[in-house]
């Protein structure tokens, strides 16, 4: 099938900027579906602290990589990136377009260009790291990065021991960042791939952040961490919105505490997105609350290229502030 005239265009920008209801918008306008480029909303196990789009959306428009995997499995960029290949080359068969959501710039950067190749490492310092994080914690694992690979500690997910340990084995074994083992050359897709990032202003963005904090507590965000207790070693249940309440579930913190910590490491958490996103000139940034998105995708759409910064991208609808965002 000749893959040349397809189009893929991909939402991104952090968490609770609006990427859902702009990605059901666009699927709906080309009569398509969508593929989340999440990596916590895959987990069939977590629903509100994943923020997983709702029941009425998902009857709106199907999505897939949405609860399509178990916590007891291990997911990563690369369990995506052919997931998602796969899964747009079905699409093709009956669709021109198709739209991908997410946050998570690791798994959009493997679908868009292929796997790094990071270096072997030998098997006495994986097994350093781990006797060593099983003992110390996440937190260990945290200082260890700031210490020996600062590049990733400032533009990772920090609160995953996975990506922690892998970045750690690589800076131990080489002295170089992690970051620096991604790939020169990119792998060609034979489809066109058209990057929209959505952004707000920090006060709005962490306005909607609180905002959605409190509205996952209201909806039981803390029964569903008490029923994954047993599991809440798992790499997956490593996340915001969910130590925070182990946490407060094993005395370390007062309600308020975690309530106030999620907020806190989901702002953090945001930033990251933000400046690992940033770097990408691929992508072409509108306000989330753009009234002519489905225009400006017709648009970039319509010349079936991989579109760079469009320069009148903010002409309809400039940013109100500057988009760095503090903790």
């Amino acid at each position: 099938m000749k893959l040349s005239h397809k189009t893929i265009i991909i939402i991104v920008g952090p968490t609770a900027v609006g990427k859902t209801p702009v990605a059901i918008k666009l699927a709906t306008h080309f009569n398509t579906e969508i593929i989340s480029a999440d990596s916590r909303q895959c987990f069939k196990e977590l629903r509100i602290g994943v923020a997983r789009p709702s029941d009425k959306e998902l009857k709106t428009v199907k999505h897939h990589f949405v609860a399509s995997h178990s916590i007891h499995h291990i997911v990563n960029a690369g369990t995506f990136a052919q997931y998602a290949l796969n899964k747009t080359n079905e699409l093709f068969q009956t669709h021109d377009t198709v739209i991908m959501s997410g946050g998570t710039g690791l798994y959009v950067k493997a679908f868009c260009e292929g796997m790094d190749e990071i270096p072997n490492v030998p098997d006495e310092i994986r097994d350093e790291i781990i006797s060593k994080h099983q003992a110390n914690g996440l937190e260990w694992l945290q200082e260890q990065i700031a210490q020996k690979d600062p590049r990733f500690y400032s533009l990772g997910e920090i609160q995953n021991p996975q990506r922690l340990m892998r970045a750690l084995e690589v800076a131990m074994a080489t002295g170089r960042s992690i970051l620096e083992f991604h790939k020169g050359q990119k792998e060609k897709r034979d489809f066109n791939i058209i990057k929209i990032g959505l952004e707000l202003s920090k006060q709005e963005l962490h306005r909607n952040i609180n905002a959605r904090v409190d509205k996952m507590i209201e909806e039981g965000l803390f029964e569903e961490v008490k029923r994954l207790v047993p599991y809440k070693n798992l790499n997956a249940l490593q996340t915001v919105g969910y130590s925070e309440i182990f946490d407060f579930l094993e005395g370390n913190l007062s309600f308020e505490q975690a309530v106030d910590n999620i907020k806190k490491n989901t702002r953090q958490y945001a930033k990251r997105q933000m400046t690992w996103f940033k770097r990408d000139k691929e992508i072409n940034w509108l306000s989330a609350d753009e009234p002519n998105i489905i225009q400006f995708a017709e648009t970039l759409v319509k010349k079936q290229v991989p579109a760079g910064p469009a320069e009148d991208s903010r002409a309809l609808h400039p940013i109100k502030n500057n988009h760095k965002l503090d903790s």
